[in-house]
């Protein structure tokens, strides 16, 4: 059930609980007292012919868009200087000409900048002018049937790490940097916290109906790191419980205060996250706990790549194989899945893009037959939903993203 669902029974249920408080009164009273229930309840009545979609509209904030949400969502990502350069045509082609009806928009990027120039915020000093109207983009992506999804990378952000240490790791006095050159931030930090979701707050005040948190985890390997970085446990210091089990609790107290914090906007959420997550009780060093952090989210996004795995589910070489590795997983993610109370909508990433790195020859190219396999796998196992993952945004051609349909 929808937020606004959910939000419209509450409502219901208000009015409800209050008519019968009112016929309980009058039954009870008798003269005076009963002619001012009689009054209450007149203007009760009058209220009541408002509407509920009225009512609701005190609750959630309106935006001023009216996107429908797809029969499925199959989407791809977008970074920010394609949403905002000539390049986007292209892409709405692509989704207007096939059964594609999604855009995963970068709206606040892997090092930590925002792709648009809020001006007259705090975060003005963080905006690159990719895409100089948020409004106006959203409003073709309106007409055009697309539906929006901001993506939001938290926890690896570079220009944050620079501007506050404190809020960082460091070594040596110096804000500590993975192999890569990349700087994190602490999902321990409270003040991180809030800055990420105040941005998310931005996204679904521009428009956008679904606020996509990345990297929602400590860095990898941080169990390497553990005792040679130095940071601030926040007001988990004092927690009675091992590291693994502090940062696992930190990152899930992120993704459930953005989602109380968001409701108010009436936007889904969805967190991506590691496939192998999936497949272990909670991860050592990261801090991400798969079930935990699904229950707190409307949309759980795998990143399922077949090149990001090693020789799981008795697979030699995943990435040659992505239809096996992509079925193996689903029967996986479905156990744990059905074991929530509440399950959120699965929607994994899937890979459109070739690993070279993984081969000393030429790679396994991925195409169109490569990408339906995924998409195959995933409906033959009840998973409708997907995403498509292209770090310059070059999508195979031609690929049926209905196989099954």
């Amino acid at each position: 059930m929808g937020k606004k669902q959910l939000i419209i029974l509450a409502c219901a249920g208000v009015l409800v609980a209050g008519l019968a408080a009112v016929m309980l009164f009058t039954q009870q009273s008798s003269g005076e007292e009963i002619h001012r229930a009689s009054m209450h309840k007149e203007r009760h009545t009058s209220v009541e012919t408002i509407g509920l979609e009225n009512k609701m509209q005190r609750f959630t904030y309106d935006s001023g868009f009216t996107f429908k949400y797809p029969d499925a969502v199959r989407g791809i990502y977008v970074t920010g200087p394609s949403a905002g350069g000539s390049r986007m045509n292209e892409l709405i082609n692509l989704v207007e000409t096939t059964e594609l009806n999604a855009m995963v928009i970068d709206i606040k990027e892997d090092h930590g900048n925002l792709t648009f120039k809020p001006e007259g915020t705090k975060y003005e000093d963080i905006g690159i002018n990719f895409i100089d109207d948020p409004r106006k983009l959203l409003k073709k992506l309106e007409k055009k049937g697309i539906y929006p999804i901001a993506r939001i990378v938290v926890f690896k952000d570079s220009v944050l790490a620079k501007k506050h240490p404190e809020w960082s790791f460091t070594k040596n006095g110096e804000v500590w940097t993975n192999g890569k050159g990349e700087a994190f931030v602490s999902p321990f930090q409270k003040e991180v916290w809030k800055y990420n979701v105040e941005i998310a707050k931005m996204a679904a005040e521009m428009g956008f109906q679904e606020i996509q948190f990345d990297y929602v985890r400590f860095p990898e390997g941080f169990e390497d790191y553990d005792e040679v970085l130095q940071y601030s446990q926040g007001d988990y210091k004092n927690a009675e419980m091992k590291n693994v089990k502090r940062r696992v609790k930190a990152v899930t107290d992120f993704v459930e205060y953005a989602n109380k914090e968001l409701e108010y906007y009436d936007v889904d959420v969805s967190v991506d996250i590691f496939g192998y997550a999936a497949t272990v009780p909670q991860t050592a060093g990261i801090g991400q706990d798969f079930s935990k952090i699904a229950s707190n989210v409307d949309v759980i996004s795998s990143m399922i790549y077949p090149s990001h795995w090693t020789s799981y589910f008795g697979i030699d070489f995943p990435d040659k194989h992505p239809y096996k590795l992509v079925s193996e997983y689903a029967k996986v993610e479905n156990k744990v899945l059905g074991k929530l109370k509440n399950p959120p909508t699965s929607r994994p990433w899937i890979q459109d893009f070739e690993a070279p790195w993984l081969y000393s020859g030429p790679p396994t190219q991925y195409g169109k037959a490569e990408v339906e396999a995924q998409i195959r796998a995933l409906n033959k196992h009840g998973i409708n939903e997907f995403l498509l993952w292209n770090a310059g945004n070059s999508y195979s051609e031609n690929v049926d993203y209905t196989p099954l349909g």
